[in-house]
C-alpha cells in the first residue's frame, strides 16, 4: 500500500535509531537526492512516495545502518556554497573548516599572494580560496595520491586553477609562502575509542590522527614554516577544541616575533590559530 513521504521517512528514521544510528541521516540523504530544501519537504511530505523512490531509500538505509557516512553514500558534500566530490580517500569537509577559510579570507591580504594549503583532501580549502581570491596563486600538498585525484576532479568541475603536489607538509614547496593554511590531522591516537564509529571505520586515518597527542603535524609545520614563510607571511590552522594553548605555545616558540592568537568557532570552542 502506498505511503506518504512523511510516513516512509518517519519509519526510516526510527529504523536507523533502533540500529544506533542518527535517524536524521536518512532525511539528509533523501533531501539531497531529491534536491529539496526544507520548504520543499514541508510542501510535499503528505504526497505519496513513488515506488522507485522507496526502493532507493531502502537501499540507502542498508548502507546507513552500518554507519556508512551519508556524504560518502551521496558522493558529495557542500562547502562554502559549492559541492565537492568526496570519497573514502578524502576526509568529509566540516562546517568548522568553512570558518577557517572565512578567517583566512578576512585576515589575509587582498593583494596577489602565494598561498599553500597542507592536507588537500577534497580540495575544499585550496579550491575555495582560489575561487574567492582569483589573484592568489594557490598550491596544495597531500601525502595521499587518492585524495589528490579527487581534488583534481573537483578543481576541473569548479574551474579552479591550483597547483597540486604529492608530498609531506611543506617538502615540495620551494618559494616563499605568503599564507600558509592547514587543517592537519590533529586527533591523538589515544582518542581512537571515543571517535564516532562511522569516522573510525570509513574516513581516512591518515587525515585524522597524529602522534604526540595530536600535535605532531603542527610541530612539523612550524619547523618547516620557519624556513619557508615570507617575512610578512601569515599562518591559519584548524585545531582540536582542547589544543588551543598547546598549539599557540608551539608556534610562539618558533615565531617569537609574530603574534599567535586563538580564535573560536560558532559554538564558542577554540578552533583556529592565526600567526601574523
Amino acid at each position: 500500500m502506498a505511503k506518504t513521504y512523511r510516513e516512509v521517512l518517519f519509519w526510516a528514521s526510527s529504523f536507523l535509531e533502533a540500529a544506533g544510528v542518527d535517524g536524521q541521516h536518512i532525511l539528509y540523504v533523501f533531501l539531497r537526492r531529491k534536491k529539496w530544501n526544507q520548504t520543499d519537504w514541508l510542501l510535499n511530505w503528505n504526497k505519496m512516495m513513488p515506488e522507485e523512490e522507496e526502493v532507493q531509500l531502502k537501499e540507502d538505509l542498508e548502507q546507513l545502518k552500518n554507519h556508512y557516512p551519508p556524504q560518502y553514500l551521496l558522493g558529495f558534500e557542500e562547502f562554502y556554497g559549492r559541492f565537492f566530490k568526496v570519497s573514502e580517500e578524502t576526509l568529509i569537509p566540516r562546517p568548522e573548516t568553512e570558518e577557517l577559510v572565512a578567517l583566512c579570507l578576512e585576515k589575509g591580504t587582498k593583494e596577489a599572494a602565494y598561498v599553500v594549503d597542507v592536507g588537500t583532501g577534497t580540495g575544499a580549502i585550496s579550491l575555495t580560496l582560489k575561487l574567492e581570491r582569483p589573484n592568489w596563486h594557490v598550491a596544495t600538498v597531500d601525502l595521499s595520491a587518492g585524495a589528490l585525484a579527487v581534488a583534481k576532479e573537483n578543481a576541473d568541475q569548479l574551474g579552479a586553477n591550483v597547483d597540486f603536489y604529492l608530498g609531506d607538509t611543506l617538502g615540495p614547496i620551494e618559494q616563499p609562502i605568503d599564507i600558509l593554511i592547514s587543517n592537519p590531522p590533529y586527533i591523538g591516537v589515544e582518542e581512537w575509542e571515543s571517535m564516532d564509529e562511522s569516522v573510525r571505520t570509513f574516513e581516512p586515518k591518515m587525515a585524522l590522527f597524529a602522534e604526540n597527542q595530536g600535535l605532531a603535524i603542527y610541530e612539523q609545520l612550524a619547523k618547516e614554516a620557519q624556513q619557508k614563510l615570507s617575512s610578512t607571511g601569515k599562518i591559519f590552522l584548524e585545531i582540536g577544541y582542547l589544543q588551543g594553548k598547546a598549539v599557540q605555545s608551539l608556534f610562539q616558540r618558533y615565531f617569537p616575533g609574530k603574534k599567535v592568537s586563538i580564535h573560536q568557532d560558532l559554538s564558542g570552542q577554540d578552533r583556529m590559530i592565526m600567526v601574523e
